[in-house]
């Protein structure tokens, strides 16, 4: 219930909220208090970091500047503070009499709970000490057994009732507390408390269970197969790692340049599971029971309650748009990788779906000579940061400045710190920026919410904190971290999230930031990639990291059309997982087996075979974090392409357009409607043939119109 905000729309990339109290100006502060511990962000990120930048006179202020932290011992300190304040808390919403004031409790109990669990859901991953990592999942599972207790405690969910049951009481509240009130309510009603006490206790255990499987899904989503040697091509085992007399296929080998790796690495690994199907299966059912327990028609019309789509019937009308929009490109996408194919391999020329990852790469190389490492000179991270400094001050008014921690604040000695300053408002909150590589650190490119913003009770605002987790190289003694374009686009992405929790001015941290629908929490982060390909953006920063040569305007050019090399088909395939994902959490039960329902959806949705023997669902993690919601990414993207055609095409570095921007849509989180939020910014309401347009024409060649006109 209260951390739903983080459970409805859970991901890593967007954390789930707050963390800890940290020493620090609100927003109040003027611009021009300007703290002696800021430098220049650019210089920051192209030196290696050096001792004595750490502030080792000090106090060890702990993880995060929370003095508890400095050990792994503090996390039970915290949550054992954090447990005892959640029960006062509980019996002040019990007590107060329904108003605004109601909500505001059930805020600060969230926010209690997110300060710990949080910070503590990213130092379970992302620290390097093993001890820390243990003390954050215990507190993790600390909270999250307060957080059930609450799931079920009556009385605070009747002091919610009676708040939402006062319609002339509700009416006077405004939007956004309103929003919080409902989807506090919402939370609740998913656990089952609003029904009688044995359904109740079914939906508590069905809950219990659907995560269990979750977690035993997503364990069995990576697990390798294993084949004996004797099987395969003496030619072809060393692509493979060995284990004694057997290889072990740990991925589709996608980028291989022999078709016969490719081949056998998607057929071992796609291999079915009895194990993990039986558990796919049992998933589905229990969130289908629990839907239904809880009055939904079926999972899907559960976890679309909110979203830009709001229904699964409008899903589907979008991906059923946007596939007839995309067949005839994507028909063409694979007869150019046909003929591909055909060119390099004569004697088995037909094209099968261990093959589109390959062949556009090389049909994308032969066509426009993209060689990544002839762009890295030109992209250090510095630079690149500086650019995102330049780009935001044009747009938004803000400042990123790097700021010196103190001991024991950060978890490794190469994390930097950025104070996010606008030239008004002053300090809008930190961004902690974790970008290098590092021994048993995930793989994945992160944005984690570690303190939700929110007006505080003497009328001050409490910073949001984030971390973003990339994994670049090492600067080396003879040149800084040079980033190639993959990299630098993941950077302005990730760096779209840093800004909406950072503007998200939300009252509640409930709807801080990115906790809002997942299908509008990608929209800021994508429209930052929207401003990585534009050559005026880019021509701000990008000079060679010896020279200071200019990265030429011809190169950005290649590379931006390059990208829409063979797009169709991978945006296809992108909408086949989709429609499969809507389809497995629609009607149960299942009409025909998880299998047999693949195979029909990529008939219907793709083109290429469906290849005998193999279950490509059995490594869907994705339906696990994404569950009923995969279509998100394609939305986000058409909401993105609208916005970066309306309001930014014209002029990248608009001052209007970016405070329209963060008025309309950054500001406010999670607390209002996204469609109200895109209307706002758009000046219409889009339709869903609007966002299919959207996506089809970016595909166009002749889209980057901005590469010839600006001179």
């Amino acid at each position: 219930m209260l951390l739903a905000a983080g459970a409805r729309y859970a991901r890593r990339l967007c954390g789930r909220g707050a963390a800890a109290a940290l020493q620090g100006r609100t927003g109040r502060s003027c611009a021009r208090d300007v703290s002696t511990s800021w430098s220049p962000v650019g210089a920051a990120f192209n030196v290696k970091p050096q001792s004595h930048l750490w502030n080792l006179l000090g106090e060890r202020r702990g993880l995060f500047g929370v003095p508890e932290l400095s050990t792994p011992e503090g996390f039970q300190i915290a949550q054992e503070e954090a447990l005892k304040k959640t029960e006062w808390l509980v019996e002040r919403a019990c007590s107060t009499p329904p108003g605004p004031q109601t909500v505001l409790i059930f805020d600060e109990l969230s926010d209690c709970l997110c300060r710990v669990a949080d910070l503590a859901d990213f130092v379970k991953i992302g620290h390097p000490e093993p001890a820390f990592r243990e003390a954050a999942q215990e507190a993790c599972r600390s909270i999250g057994t307060m957080v059930e207790k609450l799931n079920t405690n009556v009385e605070l969910y009747q002091s919610l009732q009676r708040l939402l049951g006062d319609k002339k009481l509700m009416e006077s509240l405004d939007a956004e507390t309103r929003r919080v009130a409902e989807l506090f309510m919402f939370d609740f009603e998913i656990s089952g408390i609003h029904l009688d006490e044995e359904k109740r206790r079914r939906a508590v255990d069905l809950n219990v269970k659907i995560l269990d499987l979750s977690n035993a899904f997503l364990m069995g989503a990576n697990v390798p197969n294993k084949i004996r040697k004797s099987l395969l091509p003496e030619h072809i085992q060393h692509h493979f790692a060995r284990d004694g007399s057997h290889l072990i296929i740990d991925g589709l080998h996608a980028e291989a340049s022999d078709d016969l790796v490719r081949e056998a690495a998607y057929k071992i690994f796609l291999y079915p599971n009895a194990d993990q199907l039986k558990c796919l299966e049992e998933l589905l059912s229990s969130r289908d029971l629990l839907a239904k327990l809880v009055g939904y028609s079926t999972f899907s019309h559960r976890a679309l309650q909110g979203t830009i789509a709001q229904t699964p019937e409008t899903v589907m009308q979008f991906l059923e748009k946007l596939s007839e929009k995309l067949s005839e490109r994507t028909r063409k996408d694979f007869e150019m990788m046909q003929g591909m194919k055909t060119k390099l391999n004569p004697q088995n020329s037909k094209l099968m779906p261990w093959d589109p990852p390959y062949y556009s790469g090389v049909i994308r190389a032969e066509r426009y000579n993209i060689e990544p490492s002839l762009y890295c000179p030109f992209l250090s991270l510095g630079a690149c940061m500086e650019g995102l400094n330049v780009l935001f001050n044009k747009l938004l008014g803000i400042t990123l400045y790097a700021e010196q921690t103190f001991k024991g604040e950060v978890w490794c000695n190469d994390v930097r710190k950025l104070a996010v300053v606008h030239e008004s408002e002053g300090l809008l909150g930190y961004i902690y920026c974790d970008f290098f590589q590092r021994a048993n650190k995930p793989q994945q490119d992160c944005h984690f919410t570690i303190r939700g913003g929110r007006l505080k009770e003497d009328g001050s605002y409490q910073l949001p904190v984030v971390v973003l987790m990339l994994n670049l190289p090492h600067a080396s003694r003879d040149f800084p971290t040079l980033l190639t374009p993959g990299m630098m686009e993941n950077l302005f992405h990730e760096m779209g999230h840093a800004m909406h929790s950072m503007l998200g001015r939300t009252r509640y941290q409930h709807v801080t930031g990115t906790r809002c629908p997942t299908d509008f929490a990608e929209v800021p982060s994508i429209l930052m990639e929207y401003f990585s390909n534009d050559y005026r953006v880019v021509s701000q920063f990008a000079k060679h990291y010896q020279t200071g040569q200019p990265l030429p305007k011809a190169m950005v050019s290649r590379l931006c059309e390059s990208k829409k090399v063979c797009t169709a088909a991978e945006m296809q395939l992108q909408v086949f997982y989709a429609a499969l994902d809507q389809i497995y959490h629609g009607q149960h039960p299942l009409k025909k087996s998880t299998t047999d329902i693949l195979m029909e959806t990529q008939e219907q949705f793709y083109g290429l075979p469906y290849v005998p023997d193999t279950a490509w669902q059995l490594r869907f993690s994705h339906l696990v974090g994404y569950g009923a919601k995969y279509y998100s990414y394609l939305m986000s993207r058409a909401v993105a392409s609208m916005i970066w055609k309306e309001c930014f095409l014209q002029d990248p570095f608009n001052r209007a357009a970016g405070e329209r921007y963060r008025r309309e849509m950054l500001a406010h989180g999670g607390g209002k409607e996204p469609m109200l939020m895109i209307q706002g910014m758009l000046q219409k309401c889009p339709s869903i043939d609007d966002f299919v347009d959207a996506l089809v024409s970016d595909m166009n060649l002749d889209f980057e119109t901005f590469f010839l006109d600006s001179k």
